[in-house]
């Protein structure tokens, strides 16, 4: 601020900074309307063939797109002539209700100065418009912001729970998150109708500050209340201009307790190192939950507004937020719900974040992992069936799978995919961790699927394992889609699963295929043990979800609890009002062997 006072005044007349009392005065004068000189941002990029120009006028937003290889004079006389033609309109108005003749209006007189020097009209654009520059328009002036720290995309989320976190979705340009600022308010008074809730109070006496920081938990007192949110976009001590958001509804009131709350006790604070803890979660998503199958069959118990995604995201990302989980693996992710609602909330939280979509579904699978914990090594993403059909470390398996032409088909054409991301420990490099998450076939009868499934994803970890880092150690989490006496199950915790098991006939005759299945890897433990259930719907309960470690590189320190049955079973089954998903998130706390 100071450099750009400083500029400005090197545009008064000498006389001004004079002594006496009465030019004191008008200096002081001119002093307060520097300070209050408001922004023109400047977006100039090098290598882009255009730049923007955007400042205020009388109430009007002013947005210019012109070349950077253009001479400043013409940018110049166009602002001229635009304020000249706006003026020359509202005089035509005034004029039909006079019926008097009126003047054409003169051109503003609009000039850019730089450190107390016009800049000639010679000058490019890309050259002219410098940081701390100010433009003049007519009597008055803008200080130029070039590449300002700006907000690119800006929101609140559209429904607000009392007790639930609210954090805006925000892509910030020239600057950094970390260093923004965040001021909370409510209205003072509720609105009590539609049309009032669709009118913004413009006075700032008309809202209260409610609290600062990018995150923020209405209370009870909030309700019926809309928020406002005031952020300066920021890269170290420079600001941009500030962006103001007003929710679009009233915060409402929260279901009361949640499944999840008496969890959130065993973890209210982060593990310590050497400790690490690791979520699962299967979020069950929208496009599943909104089908007339899943409204009428599968959760027909459950109001229908619990099943609406942004209901249901409140519970979510509270949930999520408070685990304090180290590495999260999700499943079930809508493309928009990892872009727009989770990465924002749990980067808020201290998490970043990787995507896997299945194509076909649009919805796929999320590892979050704690950035002052971990760093993102690399990512070897796969989709099953592709990589059985063209990876030739499973060509002995396709070979085999290949004697039954149905049952290879149907393999084939899934989307199942596999998410692998290699972390380093921050707090001891060159200690590594390949996190695996995963969503298999979901068909009851398609054991004999997940099995091939199952083979092609132990290959692939092994393969990239010793490809990538060799001795890193494995934690493979998700919806396995297969219950502990399952040849799954047995495969990865006993490493072989014979030809007589029950599975390979799972989907009769025509799609039998047995054969004897041996993992690439030692016996894995399941970290959480086996549950009686981590899904619960009104046709089935059962444990299909799981946390596999290697124990000779990590140890079981702590399992949080699992609802108890009578909170699971409160609004009679999984998803409900109190719970967000058909699945219960396993948690669990891990610790590096020395």
């Amino acid at each position: 601020m100071l450099k750009h006072v400083s500029a400005a005044l090197k545009l008064f007349p000498r006389s001004l900074l004079s002594t006496s009392p009465r030019t004191l005065t008008r200096a002081s004068s001119l002093l307060l309307q520097v300070r209050r000189m408001e922004s023109a941002v400047v977006r100039c990029v090098p290598g882009e063939p255009k730049l923007t120009i955007s400042f205020c006028l009388d109430g009007s937003h002013k947005h210019l797109l012109r070349d950077q290889d253009e001479a400043l004079g013409k940018v110049l006389s166009r602002i001229s002539n635009n304020i000249a033609k706006g003026q020359g309109k509202a005089k035509k108005s005034k004029k039909k209700k006079d019926q008097q003749p009126c003047e054409a209006p003169e051109p503003a007189v609009v000039k850019l100065f730089y450190e107390g020097a016009e800049v000639a009209d010679t000058v490019l654009n890309s050259e002219a418009w410098q940081d701390g520059a100010v433009l003049q328009v007519g009597d008055l002036r803008y200080s130029v912001q070039r590449n300002a720290p700006t907000f690119t995309n800006a929101e609140l989320p559209v429904s607000l729970l009392a007790g639930f976190p609210v954090c805006p979705n925000l892509e910030v340009e020239f600057g950094n998150l970390g260093d923004c600022e965040f001021t909370w308010y409510k209205e003072n008074t509720p609105n009590t109708s539609s049309e009032a809730a669709a009118e913004a109070p413009s006075d700032d006496s008309s809202w209260t500050k409610v609290g600062c920081g990018r995150v923020h938990v209405p209370s009870n007192q909030d309700i019926g209340y809309r928020l406002k949110l005031c952020c300066t976009p920021k890269d170290g001590e420079r600001s941009g201009v500030v962006k103001e958001l007003i929710s679009v509804g009233a915060v409402e009131a929260g279901p009361g307790v949640c499944t999840f709350d008496n969890r959130h006790a065993y973890t209210v604070r982060e593990a310590e190192w050497p400790s690490v803890r690791v979520m699962t979660y299967n979020i069950l998503a929208d496009v599943y939950a909104q089908t007339e199958f899943s409204k009428t069959v599968l959760y027909p118990y459950c109001a229908p507004y619990a099943l609406q995604l942004d209901y249901r995201l409140n519970l979510i990302k509270k949930e999520l937020a408070g685990y304090n989980a180290d590495i999260i693996c999700l499943q079930e992710v809508d493309q928009g719900v990892f872009t727009d609602s989770l990465t924002p909330t749990l980067d808020a939280f201290g998490l970043d974040g990787v995507f896997k979509v299945k194509e076909k579904q649009h919805e796929g699978l999320a590892t979050f992992y704690r950035r002052s914990k971990f760093k993102l090594l690399s990512c070897h993403d796969i989709v099953l069936g592709e990589a059985l059909a063209s990876d030739p470390v499973h060509y002995e398996l396709l070979e085999r799978v290949s004697a039954n032409s149905a049952l290879k088909e149907k393999i084939l054409q899934r989307s199942t995919s596999l998410q692998v991301s290699f972390l380093e420990d921050l707090n001891k490099p060159g200690r590594r961790v390949c996190v695996a998450n995963t969503h298999l076939y979901f068909h009851p009868k398609g054991g004999n699927v997940r099995l091939v499934q199952m083979g092609v994803t132990l290959k692939h970890l092994s393969h990239v394992i010793n490809e990538v880092s060799p001795g890193a150690a494995l934690i493979f989490c998700g919806d396995f889609n297969s219950v502990p006496n399952s040849g799954v199950f047995q495969l990865l915790t006993e490493t072989v699963v014979p030809q007589q098991h029950a599975d390979w006939s799972s989907s009769g005759p025509e799609e039998l295929c047995r054969m004897e299945l041996l993992s690439d890897f030692p016996s894995l433990l399941s970290a959480c043990g086996q549950p009686a259930y981590t899904n619960y719907v009104g046709g089935f309960h059962g444990c299909l979800d799981y946390i596999f470690i290697q124990p000779d590189s990590m140890q079981v320190e702590q399992v949080i609890p699992l609802p108890t049955h009578q909170e699971v079973t409160t609004y009679e089954a999984l998803p409900s009002v109190a719970h967000p998903s058909d699945h219960i998130a396993l948690i669990c706390d891990l610790r590096w062997n020395p």
